[in-house]
């Protein structure tokens, strides 16, 4: 099959394996790429001074900035991409940030459609990623037409207590919609699972649940090590074949239809260096909006400490408030999302703060809650990916954050009314990746955006691009769900219009729950 698949997907995180399970049951040859590999079932997985301290699991690689200067990015390559290290939050945009929004600094444009036409796909998401929580705890929470399938995971007895200080404060913390069999996890080794790589230990990420869902079909298969190296354009325009290097060999393989899912950095890189005479802006480029509205939300961790608060809890992550979400409380512009993170500990602090001794760090987070203040970037064009070479220029220019200061000033102020007089807050960078996305936007107009409604190239007939490249705006959620969602719709669009024309026989076969949104 991997010399004439009918389907080449790039890509085996969110996107990818998503797609690739919402197309399994058609019959149709998919042929799943894969740079990276599976992460092995190994100690150092739960080792926190190897994770944090060392960077036992950060690629060896180098991005760089406008001027020159070199980083160490922070994505990982492996089966299931960047979600085999997620905190499992699979939250739903709200329904206002399908509309345009007034921040601070901008203005989030709205969606090609509204939150209606992508809600269906969110409850088959919400189902195949087996999401645990609650509904009717988060005033800002959209229309559902499913319930969770499973209860909330539960608060640890100091997370309850830190839960019913906020409520008395007026507060409405809700529990975090999380992909995650806590005993499993837990039944490994007692740690968070937040920024901990998951070896099918209970997370349910791209690799545990969509991809072993697509694998089931013998028409699917999977490469690992195979990195994309290049898109080649035939007759008309489409993409007639795909180049990836192999065991240190370049393999060229073709197919009619290539989905191309490698994250929102890497798929518009490789969009880019695959220019020709054609397209010698890029493949999908013909708006010269390929690399740009990059978005990575403005992020912070937030530290509150009290010596009469003792933490014993071991994952913590549970609960989050939006009570900022949709304006500053105050008839303002927007703030942002508060989530718990998952438990730090000396170990993972110390790697922030490595002339620290544990000791004192131990005495710190002993008695700390720890949170994660999120707001959203609005698109920018100048906030964009390059490439020059071999190198990869990664040109972020943040924005609207004055409005995430602001939340992060909220946020200090509560948790010093509610018992921790001693809070800090460090804000995480492009080391960092805190839900990148952008650069390869969905939307109707040619002119301003690369892709269709549907994720297709509006320059190439059998491309699409699925991953977090498509989203138009950041939004102040995780993105994960909205990702997976999407997929699904893309995944049921290309059952019922593309393979009928490109694979015989396969008029009688689709996705599951065919819809017409």
């Amino acid at each position: 099959m991997s010399n004439s698949p009918d389907i080449i997907i790039i890509g085996s995180g969110v996107g990818g394996s998503t797609v690739a399970a919402g197309l399994a049951a058609t019959g149709a040859r998919i042929l799943i790429l894969e740079a990276g590999d599976h992460i092995a079932d190994l100690a150092v997985n739960r080792d926190q001074r190897a994770i944090f301290q060392r960077g036992h699991f950060r690629p060896k690689e180098t991005w760089y900035e406008a001027d020159g200067k070199g980083f160490n990015p922070g994505n990982y390559y492996n089966v299931g991409g960047n979600s085999k290290f997620y905190g499992a939050v699979l939250s739903r945009y709200r329904k206002e940030d399908f509309g345009v929004i007034e921040h601070r600094e901008g203005v989030s444009p709205a969606w090609p459609f509204p939150y209606e036409v992508l809600e269906p796909w969110y409850s088959k998401a919400e189902h195949l990623y087996q999401v645990r929580g609650n509904l009717g705890e988060d005033p800002t929470e959209p229309y559902h037409s499913a319930a969770y399938e499973y209860p909330a995971v539960p608060d640890e007895p100091p997370i309850a207590d830190v839960r019913a200080r906020l409520k008395g404060k007026g507060l409405h913390p809700f529990s975090l919609p999380l992909g995650l069999d806590l005993d499993a996890w837990l039944s490994k080794a007692k740690t968070p699972w937040d920024a901990h790589p998951n070896a099918r230990d209970g997370k349910m990420d791209a690799e545990t649940a969509a991809l072993a869902a697509a694998l089931k079909h013998e028409n699917v298969s999977l490469e690992t090590n195979a990195r994309v190296t290049k898109l080649e354009t035939g007759v008309g325009g489409r993409i007639d074949r795909v180049t990836y290097v192999k065991n240190g060999k370049a393999v060229t393989v073709s197919s009619k239809l290539i989905i191309l899912s490698a994250g929102a950095v890497q798929s518009s890189v490789l969009l880019l260096r695959s220019k020709n005479d054609r397209f010698p802006r890029g493949l999908a480029n013909s708006s010269d909006q390929v690399g740009r509205n990059f978005m990575n939300h403005n992020a912070s961790a937030v530290i509150a400490v009290s010596p009469r608060f003792r933490n014993t809890s071991i994952y913590q992550k549970t609960f989050a408030f939006n009570d900022f979400y949709l304006s500053d409380g105050e008839g303002g512009p927007p703030l942002g999302n508060v989530q718990l993170l998952g438990r730090i500990s000396e170990r993972v602090l110390k790697g922030s703060l490595p002339q620290a001794p544990e000791w004192l760090l131990r005495f710190i987070t002993s008695h700390a809650v720890d949170f994660y203040a999120m707001s959203e970037d609005v698109p920018n064009p100048e906030s964009r990916v390059m490439v020059e070479g071999d190198r990869i220029i990664l040109q972020w220019q943040r924005t609207n954050w004055d409005a995430h200061l602001a939340l992060v000033a909220k946020l200090k102020a509560i948790l010093k009314s509610i018992g921790f007089p001693i809070v800090l807050s460090r804000p995480f960078d492009k080391r960092t990746p805190s839900h990148q996305c952008g650069t390869i936007r969905i939307g109707n107009d040619p002119a301003t955006a690369p892709l269709d409604t549907y994720c297709r190239s509006h320059d190439h007939e059998n491309l699409f691009v699925v991953d977090a490249g498509f989203l138009p705006t950041s939004a102040a959620v995780n993105p994960a769900l909205t990702i997976a969602s999407q997929a699904l719709r893309v995944a049921d669009h290309i059952a019922s219009k593309d393979l009928q024309t490109c694979v015989p026989g396969s008029e009688h076969l689709a996705p599951a729950g065919r819809s017409q949104q």
